[in-house]
């Protein structure tokens, strides 16, 4: 399903609305009770609503209760690396990890991002655990990051390549969203692939984007897309070197 650009932004003029109309003073007495109750012991119901009755939006609640507890991020679960020695295809490409790294100077780097509200994480999972494997590299922090996250961790780690991975059907903004945010952080040259669930004519868009590879249920063998990821970042790093 794609959302309608215009009712995306009929959404946005309605909330801009709603946040003009209210008593801004009162929402903003409303919010403070609520932080200063759940820094306490208080019990947050009846502050909670209070700022419903003040007008405060869902997000602004929620933006609160980070400002108190910190935002929860669960285990990724790719922490551990189960060895696949004896694998013939998981030799190859790991081989040409070490190969590739050897000549770069340093340890592939590949960066992966679930962009967007997403929360089918089990791909991802997997890519960032055979990437591990082969010897990458691989940073991934979980579900749920924004596009300019998601370019700075890309920054922060020095990425030679940055992969989306996005089941939610809204890889055309998302990645337009990332692919500006690279550029702002300077990183225009990184080569950027994306998986999910792509129709044949948004490929065609991301690929004008400037999407390098972009990888679809048909693309099942995980090992195999390791192997290309290589091939992405050899020839975006070395081949003019």
């Amino acid at each position: 399903m794609t959302v309608d650009p215009a009712e995306e932004a009929a959404q946005v003029r309605e909330l801009k609305a709603w946040r003009a109309k209210r008593d801004n003073a009162a929402v903003e007495a409303a919010l403070a009770d609520l932080k200063a109750a759940a820094a306490s012991d208080v019990n947050i119901m009846e502050p909670s609503i209070a700022c419903a009755k003040a007008g405060v939006t869902t997000g602004e609640w929620g933006t609160a209760m980070r400002e108190v507890f910190g935002e929860f991020r669960a285990p990724t679960g790719v922490a551990m690396v189960i060895s696949g020695d004896g694998d013939e295809a998981i030799a190859a490409v790991k081989a040409d990890v070490d190969r590739v790294s050897e000549a770069l100077g340093r340890r592939l780097t590949y960066v992966l991002g679930k962009p967007g509200l997403d929360g089918h994480s089990n791909g991802a999972e997997q890519i960032a655990a055979r990437g591990r494997e082969v010897g990458m590299d691989v940073v991934y922090e979980g579900i749920r990051f924004t596009p300019a996250e998601i370019a700075a961790q890309a920054k922060a780690a020095n990425a030679h390549v940055v992969g989306l991975s996005i089941l939610s059907g809204s890889h055309l903004d998302l990645v337009r969203e990332t692919i500006a945010e690279l550029r702002k952080a300077g990183l225009e040259n990184v080569p950027l692939v994306v998986g999910g669930i792509i129709p044949p004519e948004d490929a065609r868009a991301l690929g004008q984007m400037g999407v390098t590879r972009i990888y679809t249920p048909k693309d099942f063998k995980i090992t195999g897309i390791m192997g290309d990821v290589v091939k992405v970042v050899e020839k975006a790093w070395l081949a003019t070197a």
